[in-house]
């Protein structure tokens, strides 16, 4: 059996500990690093002064907003892959591969397109029945056949319902100009211009799920030993098949929802995660969770320096003549370049086993 670098109890807690204080970590680096410069005893005065300044404006009406968003669905996120890889087997399981995120952001682009619907409350709950929807389609299709539920038709039933709404949502925007200028960059998966009350619309759906998800992390990793041992164990599988089925779909429409579709964080740290600690999920998920948060937040601070002024990109472009029409990358797009490559890497590894 694979022993993981964390296999002690001792080693488990302090990990998980290093991985708190890189969130507060990142964090704070949300919240102090950007285009405008915030010096430390601006940040510590943000949040005393009856009179803020321009800089302290900043960190209290974007940053913070900003940096709270970004832990919420990067945990929200992390933890619905955990989840989804566990419930199917399928190490390539994500709410952004199976085509949850897609079928979530289908329906709000089309609420918005065809139904005239602005209401951020109402984005949420159609955000949640998109993702439902896809899910059940999703398991239908990879339940079909002699054969019955595999990991490879989950992940073909996956791609062609991820390539199916994301089609649908494209003719819709190429149909509703209007609606493009209000939801492109949405679309790319970005935390940009949310506030707290934006958070506020998902959060009690996204706490809700985060503690029915700590509490099946027991008949979860039971789970994992196939539905004839944890039987024999007396679990009741479809109920846990049910709720974790809930959980995710609460997580990934929150996550949506309020982000758009930010795909491979879902992905890439269930694996990290269990790297680190195995198939335990009473540790994978709480490991998940910070983890999540910090990878999106860190995702966010590099999408921020990408393209600003004098950043990389910009400095690469300037050469050639080309114009960058946006102040930065949508974080999207940074989870996107981290996730893809590792997504080969697991891909080819699953086909050799």
């Amino acid at each position: 059996m694979r022993s993981h670098p964390l296999h002690t109890p001792f080693r488990l807690t302090f990990g998980l500990t290093a991985g708190v204080l890189l969130l507060l970590t990142a964090f704070i680096g949300s919240i102090k690093l950007g285009l405008t410069r915030v010096d430390w005893q601006t940040l510590l005065e943000a949040f005393r002064t009856p009179d803020p300044t321009k800089e302290q404006l900043v960190v209290r009406s974007t940053r913070l907003p900003r940096a709270l968003i970004a832990v919420s669905v990067g945990s929200s996120l992390a933890m619905a892959g955990a989840l989804m890889q566990a419930l199917t087997r399928n190490p390539l399981a994500s709410p952004g591969i199976f085509g949850i995120n897609a079928g979530a952001a289908f329906f709000v682009v089309a609420a918005s397109a065809f139904f005239s619907v602005s209401s951020f409350q109402a984005y949420t709950w159609i955000a949640f029945f998109g993702a439902a929807i896809s899910s059940l389609v999703v398991y239908g299709l990879g339940s079909t056949g002699r054969s019955g539920l595999t990991p490879l038709k989950l992940t073909l039933a996956g791609a062609a319902i991820t390539a199916f709404f994301a089609t649908l949502t494209q003719g819709v925007l190429v149909t509703n100009e209007s609606t493009l200028d209000e939801v492109l960059f949405w679309l790319s998966g970005s935390i940009v211009g949310r506030d707290l009350s934006a958070l506020a619309q998902v959060l009690p759906f996204m706490a809700v799920a985060w503690i029915l998800t700590l509490g099946i992390a027991r008949p979860i990793t039971t789970l994992m030993m196939g539905d004839s041992v944890a039987r024999g164990l007396g679990q009741r599988t479809g109920w846990v098949k049910f709720f974790a089925s809930l959980c995710v779909v609460l997580l990934a429409g929150s996550a949506v929802a309020v982000a758009g579709p930010i795909g491979m964080a879902g992905l890439v740290v269930p694996h990290v995660a269990r790297y680190l600690v195995g198939n335990d999920y009473r540790w994978m998920l709480p490991y998940c969770a910070v983890l999540g948060g910090a990878f999106l937040l860190l995702a966010d601070i590099g999408a921020r320096y990408l393209i600003m002024p004098g950043g990389p990109v910009v400095e690469l472009l300037s050469g050639t003549g080309a114009r960058v029409l946006a102040d930065e990358v949508p974080v999207g797009v940074i989870t996107a370049l981290i996730g893809v490559p590792f997504f080969i890497t697991i891909a080819r590894r699953s086909v050799s086993e």
